[in-house]
C-alpha cells in the first residue's frame, strides 16, 4: 500500500491521467524526504540555522549601505546546507513560517546592532516565500517585535518573487498591504524574469526593484541585457523606485551599472555571503 501511494504522488507531480509504476528509486526518495523532515523540525529549537550576510552596496559611494540575509542549515552531520535543500520540505509540512519567523526575527536582531554600531539605519533583507503569505499571522506580531527592540520598520526589507504576484488573492495583497502600513519597505526579487504584468506596480506599493543576475552577467557584451537593464532602471526611476542589481561579478559590470543610474549593487565582486561576525568586521573597517 505505502508502494502505492509514492506512485501515486508520483503521477500527481508528473500531471492528470498518467500511469506511474512503483519504483526503488521512489521509495529511497520517500525515506530521504521523511529523514529531512525528521532533522528539521529541530533546524530551530536545536539552534542549527543561521544567518549568512551579502553586502549591497552604494554605487554612488562605494560603501555597503544594506545587506541580504541568507539562511543556512548547520546540519547535524556538520554540514552547511544551502535552502534550496530544504525550503521545500519546509513549506510542504508548514515548518515555513516557523522557520520565517525566526528569520525575522534574527534578521531584525543584527539590523538593530549594525544600526547602533554605525548610529544610523542599517537595513537588512529578508525573502518571503508565497508559502507564508498564506498563513494566518500578519505583520502585526512582526511590528510588535520591532517596537520591543526599539527598530524603525524600514531597517527591514521584505524580498518578493514575481511569481508570488503572478496570481495576486485577497489574502497576499492583504498581507503585502499590512507590511507596507508597518513601515517595512518590499522589493520585488528576480525582475524581469517573471511573466506577470507590469500592472501590479501601479497596484503595489513597492520600494525596490532588484535586477536578476541573468541579466547583469550578459550586461557588458550583449546589447539586449544591457537595453533591458537600462530600461529597468529608468522605468524604475519614473516610479519612484530605487535598483538594486543583484549578481555583479565583475568591475566592467560594476561600471556600466553606475553610469546607468543603478542606485545599489550587491554580488561576488564585494563579497560571498559571509556568517554575522565576519561582515560585521567588513562594516566596521570600511
Amino acid at each position: 500500500m505505502r508502494n502505492a501511494d509514492h506512485a501515486m504522488y508520483r503521477s500527481k507531480s508528473a500531471g492528470r491521467n498518467q500511469l506511474t509504476f512503483f519504483e526503488a528509486n521512489m521509495q529511497a526518495a520517500a525515506i530521504r524526504r521523511l529523514k529531512l523532515l525528521a532533522e528539521l523540525r529541530n533546524a530551530v529549537p536545536g539552534k542549527q540555522l543561521e544567518l549568512y550576510f551579502q553586502p549591497i552596496v552604494d554605487l554612488s559611494s562605494n560603501r555597503i549601505v544594506k545587506a541580504e540575509a541568507l539562511l543556512r542549515w548547520r546540519h547535524a552531520s556538520g554540514a552547511l546546507l544551502s535552502p534550496d535543500t530544504f525550503i521545500g520540505v519546509a513549506e510542504e509540512s508548514g515548518l515555513i513560517h516557523e522557520i520565517g519567523d525566526w528569520v525575522f526575527r534574527t534578521a531584525a536582531h543584527y539590523s538593530k546592532r549594525w544600526s547602533d554600531m554605525l548610529a544610523r539605519d542599517f537595513q537588512v533583507s529578508i525573502n518571503k516565500s508565497p508559502v507564508q503569505f498564506q498563513a494566518q499571522a500578519d505583520a502585526a506580531d512582526w511590528v510588535a517585535h520591532l517596537d520591543e527592540i526599539r527598530l524603525g520598520p524600514r531597517c527591514i526589507n521584505v524580498e518578493i518573487t514575481e511569481g508570488l504576484l503572478l496570481n495576486l488573492s485577497d489574502t497576499v495583497l492583504a498581507k503585502l498591504a499590512a507590511l507596507q502600513s508597518s513601515g517595512m519597505q518590499v522589493s520585488i526579487d528576480d525582475f524581469g524574469t517573471g511573466y506577470s504584468s507590469m500592472s501590479y506596480l501601479k497596484r503595489l506599493d513597492i520600494d525596490y526593484l532588484k535586477i536578476d543576475q541573468s541579466f547583469v552577467k550578459e550586461l557588458v557584451h550583449d546589447n539586449f541585457s544591457r537595453t533591458i537593464t537600462e530600461t529597468i532602471i529608468v522605468m524604475a526611476h519614473k516610479l519612484g523606485l530605487k535598483v538594486i542589481a543583484e549578481g555583479v561579478e565583475t568591475p566592467e559590470q560594476c561600471l556600466a551599472l553606475s553610469r546607468a543610474g543603478c542606485d545599489y549593487a550587491q554580488g561576488y565582486l564585494f563579497s560571498r555571503p559571509v556568517p554575522a561576525d565576519l561582515f560585521e568586521t567588513m562594516l566596521a573597517w570600511q
